[in-house]
């Protein structure tokens, strides 16, 4: 095969794994790596000779290390801190000498069994203690819960991992050496790396300050990116010129740029180069998995899926109990964190570079962290299901805590439920204070609740994507609820529930475009409000205002966009010359619910003929949560919830006219 159809055939398979992980909701790191194995020399072996594709893989470590090292940083480091050197430290240490001392105990047992070192025991259990940032992150970030207790947990033992890299990739290459020069070459390795690094980031930052500088002056986006390409290779050039690895230098480099201005823009700029050359790692990684050896060692590979994972689960668990957390936050981090990662692919691939690993070995255990990682989405799911079997006391917790929300909501009716308490969220519950209107507030950040709490405002600690947290807050006397974060499938889940459980409550939902709207009016959304277009609308209208246009006319320009963009707004925008003294005479909305008796059940809307007495149907959404199109014009069913827009008077008379048996 020539090298450029062996190009496009990498390529077709990344295109094909990306496209099958997304169906299926999977990171696209486990696409690569499923379908490395299939194009592999053990599998269908449309690439026979992997070492071009894991030369080039080898770029895809250096971009991550860049990466790591860019978003690593002092502030966040110190305020992690306990997490980080607590249970991090802990998770990591242990886990090493636990596996060191399992596979030497394993050794001594079998002694012919694969040839087993000390050595090759210290570098399994490097990447034996990693666990999956990609995939964890990712899940965490759809559930709501990176600010929870056992994310905060997660992502401080994630993050010191990160750092245990550093000294591994030091560490593992040094293992390779002779018994005779090890200990020498273990010192001289960390000396190179203490005085590279310490030279580095001594005089480093005020000369990448520097550089950084002089390319930006040049006002050029092409030199801009090739010059952060040169100084990551750069760095990467000069440690490897040293004797340490080529993903030390990148990690240094990511740590002198992650103190410069230009952090931003250079994680927008690196993003491309490192998702595509990690893709082609992960690719280079699968297809070294020889599936006649695994099929051959299906008990061993059973064994390294298993044991592992429960080790690892139950490790972090009896640590992060011991560090003060409670036994079901503990649990919920033992299980995040209980898979491999792509950090010990990384580590294992160089081991194996230092020929450490026997491939015999080799293929069980990258086929025991695929298969881990494979499982870690449905492990996170049910994660919840196994805490509340496994620790009673889970359920009094839940409970107590179900007993707060519902002890705040009890005497509230016809209140507005805010899910998310962030800026938005305050923002809103200060208006709806300012004009008497009762609230409660859902957040996941116990921090934040506690502060706000002890400041009297109504918020309380709970997942508002649970039917019981929403239950518990009045979801059924509410009289709307707003989703104030911009995460959708999360939104997803409240409108699921608000339509079944609910249907008659508007639930407006505060995204970041219009990606979704389509999905989550189907959904049952009654607005949906894109944080762009209204931060555009404000934009255009300072722009015409110090333009000279004059300030009515602005008022009026942003009113007609508004009135066109959002159904439940129309006609509510006033201009600063419009007559608001009379209170009665402004129209306003009213949302009425039929009846089974209702005289308008069956009935076309058009044959109401509200908008004669000046009402206007602004939406209309069935007993079942769905939102119906008002054209072509619908007939009226039993539970139907409309929303109306009109003066008071004549909504009086249109709801006699709609509600009258």
């Amino acid at each position: 095969m020539s090298p450029f159809e062996l190009t496009l055939v990498y390529l077709l398979a990344a295109v094909l794994g990306v496209v099958a992980s997304r169906l299926l909701k999977l990171p696209p790191m486990l696409g690569y790596l499923v379908v490395g194995m299939l194009i592999g020399p053990h599998a269908l072996a449309f690439a026979k000779n992997a070492e071009g594709v894991r030369h080039l893989g080898e770029f895809g470590v250096v971009f991550l290390m860049f990466v790591i090292g860019l978003e690593f940083n002092l502030p966040k480091l110190r305020a992690m801190r306990h997490h980080v050197f607590g249970l991090g430290f802990f998770q990591v240490v242990l886990t090493m000498l636990a596996a060191t001392l399992a596979v030497l105990g394993i050794a001594r047992m079998a002694p012919s069994l694969w040839g087993v070192s000390w050595q090759m025991a210290l570098a399994l259990s490097g990447a034996f203690a990693m666990s999956s940032t990609a995939i964890v992150v990712k899940l965490m970030t759809e559930r709501l819960e990176v600010e929870s207790e056992h994310g905060k947990r997660i992502m401080g033992v994630l993050l010191f991992q990160d750092l245990a890299v550093v000294p591994l990739l030091v560490l593992i290459p040094a293992l390779g050496a002779s018994a005779e020069q090890l200990l020498e070459t273990l010192a001289l390795a960390s000396f190179k790396a203490i005085v590279v690094i310490t030279l580095l980031l001594v005089g480093g930052q005020r000369v990448m300050r520097w550089w950084l500088n002089l390319v930006a002056r040049r006002k050029s986006e092409e030199l801009f990116v090739l010059n952060l390409l040169l100084v990551t290779l750069g760095l990467a050039w000069l440690t490897e010129l040293a004797g340490l690895s080529l993903a030390l230098g990148a990690f240094i480099a990511g740590m002198l740029i992650s103190e410069t201005q230009y952090k931003q823009q250079v994680e927008t700029d690196i993003r491309p180069f490192h998702d595509v050359l990690l893709g082609l790692f992960f690719i280079s990684i699968g297809m070294l998995l020889d599936w006649q050896l695994v099929w051959q060692h299906w008990s061993l590979v059973l064994v390294l899926v298993t044991l592992p994972v429960l080790f690892k689960a139950a490790l972090t668990t009896l640590l992060a109990r011991a560090l003060g957390a409670t036994t079901g936050v503990a649990l919920r981090t033992g299980l995040y964190l209980a898979q491999a990662g792509e950090f010990g692919f990384v580590l294992l691939a160089l081991a194996q570079n230092s020929t450490l690993v026997p491939a015999a070995l080799l293929n069980p255990i990258l086929a025991s962290m695929v298969l881990s990682m494979l499982a870690t989405p449905f492990i996170i799911t049910y994660s919840n299901a196994i805490v509340l079997r496994l620790v009673s006391s889970e359920w009094l917790q839940q409970s107590l805590q179900m007993t707060s929300i519902a002890r705040r909501s009890i005497n509230a009716n016809k209140h507005v439920i805010i899910c998310g308490y962030g800026r938005c969220g305050q923002n809103l519950a200060r208006i709806l204070e300012q004009e008497g209107i009762a609230h409660i507030a859902l957040d996941l950040d116990p921090d934040r609740v506690r502060q706000a709490s002890v400041a009297g405002d109504s918020v309380v600690f709970g997942d508002a994507t649970r039917l019981q947290t929403l239950m518990a807050a009045g979801l059924a006397r509410a009289s709307a609820v707003v989703i104030t974060y911009l995460e959708v499938p999360s939104a997803m889940k409240v409108l699921a529930h608000a339509r079944a459980h609910a249907p008659q409550v508007p639930v407006i939902v505060r995204t970041y475009d219009d990606h979704a709207l389509e999905t989550l009016r189907e959904a049952g959304a009654t607005e949906v409000v894109p944080e762009a277009i209204e931060g555009s609308l404000m934009l255009a209208s300072h722009a015409l205002a110090l333009v000279g246009v004059p300030l009515r006319r602005v008022i009026r320009i942003v009113r007609d966009q508004r009135d066109a963009r959002y159904n439940l707004l129309r006609g509510f925008f006033h201009g600063s010359d419009d007559d608001s003294s009379d209170e009665l005479q402004q129209e306003r909305l009213a949302t009425l619910t039929l009846a089974s008796g209702a005289r308008s059940i069956g009935q076309a809307l058009d044959h109401l003929a509200l908008e004669a007495i000046g009402v206007r149907v602004v939406s209309l959404r069935r007993s079942n949560g769905k939102v119906v199109v008002l054209a072509p014009v619908p007939q009226l069913e039993a539970g139907d919830t409309l929303v109306l827009s009109g003066k008071v008077e004549t909504l009086a008379l249109a709801e006699d006219k709609l509600l009258r048996s």
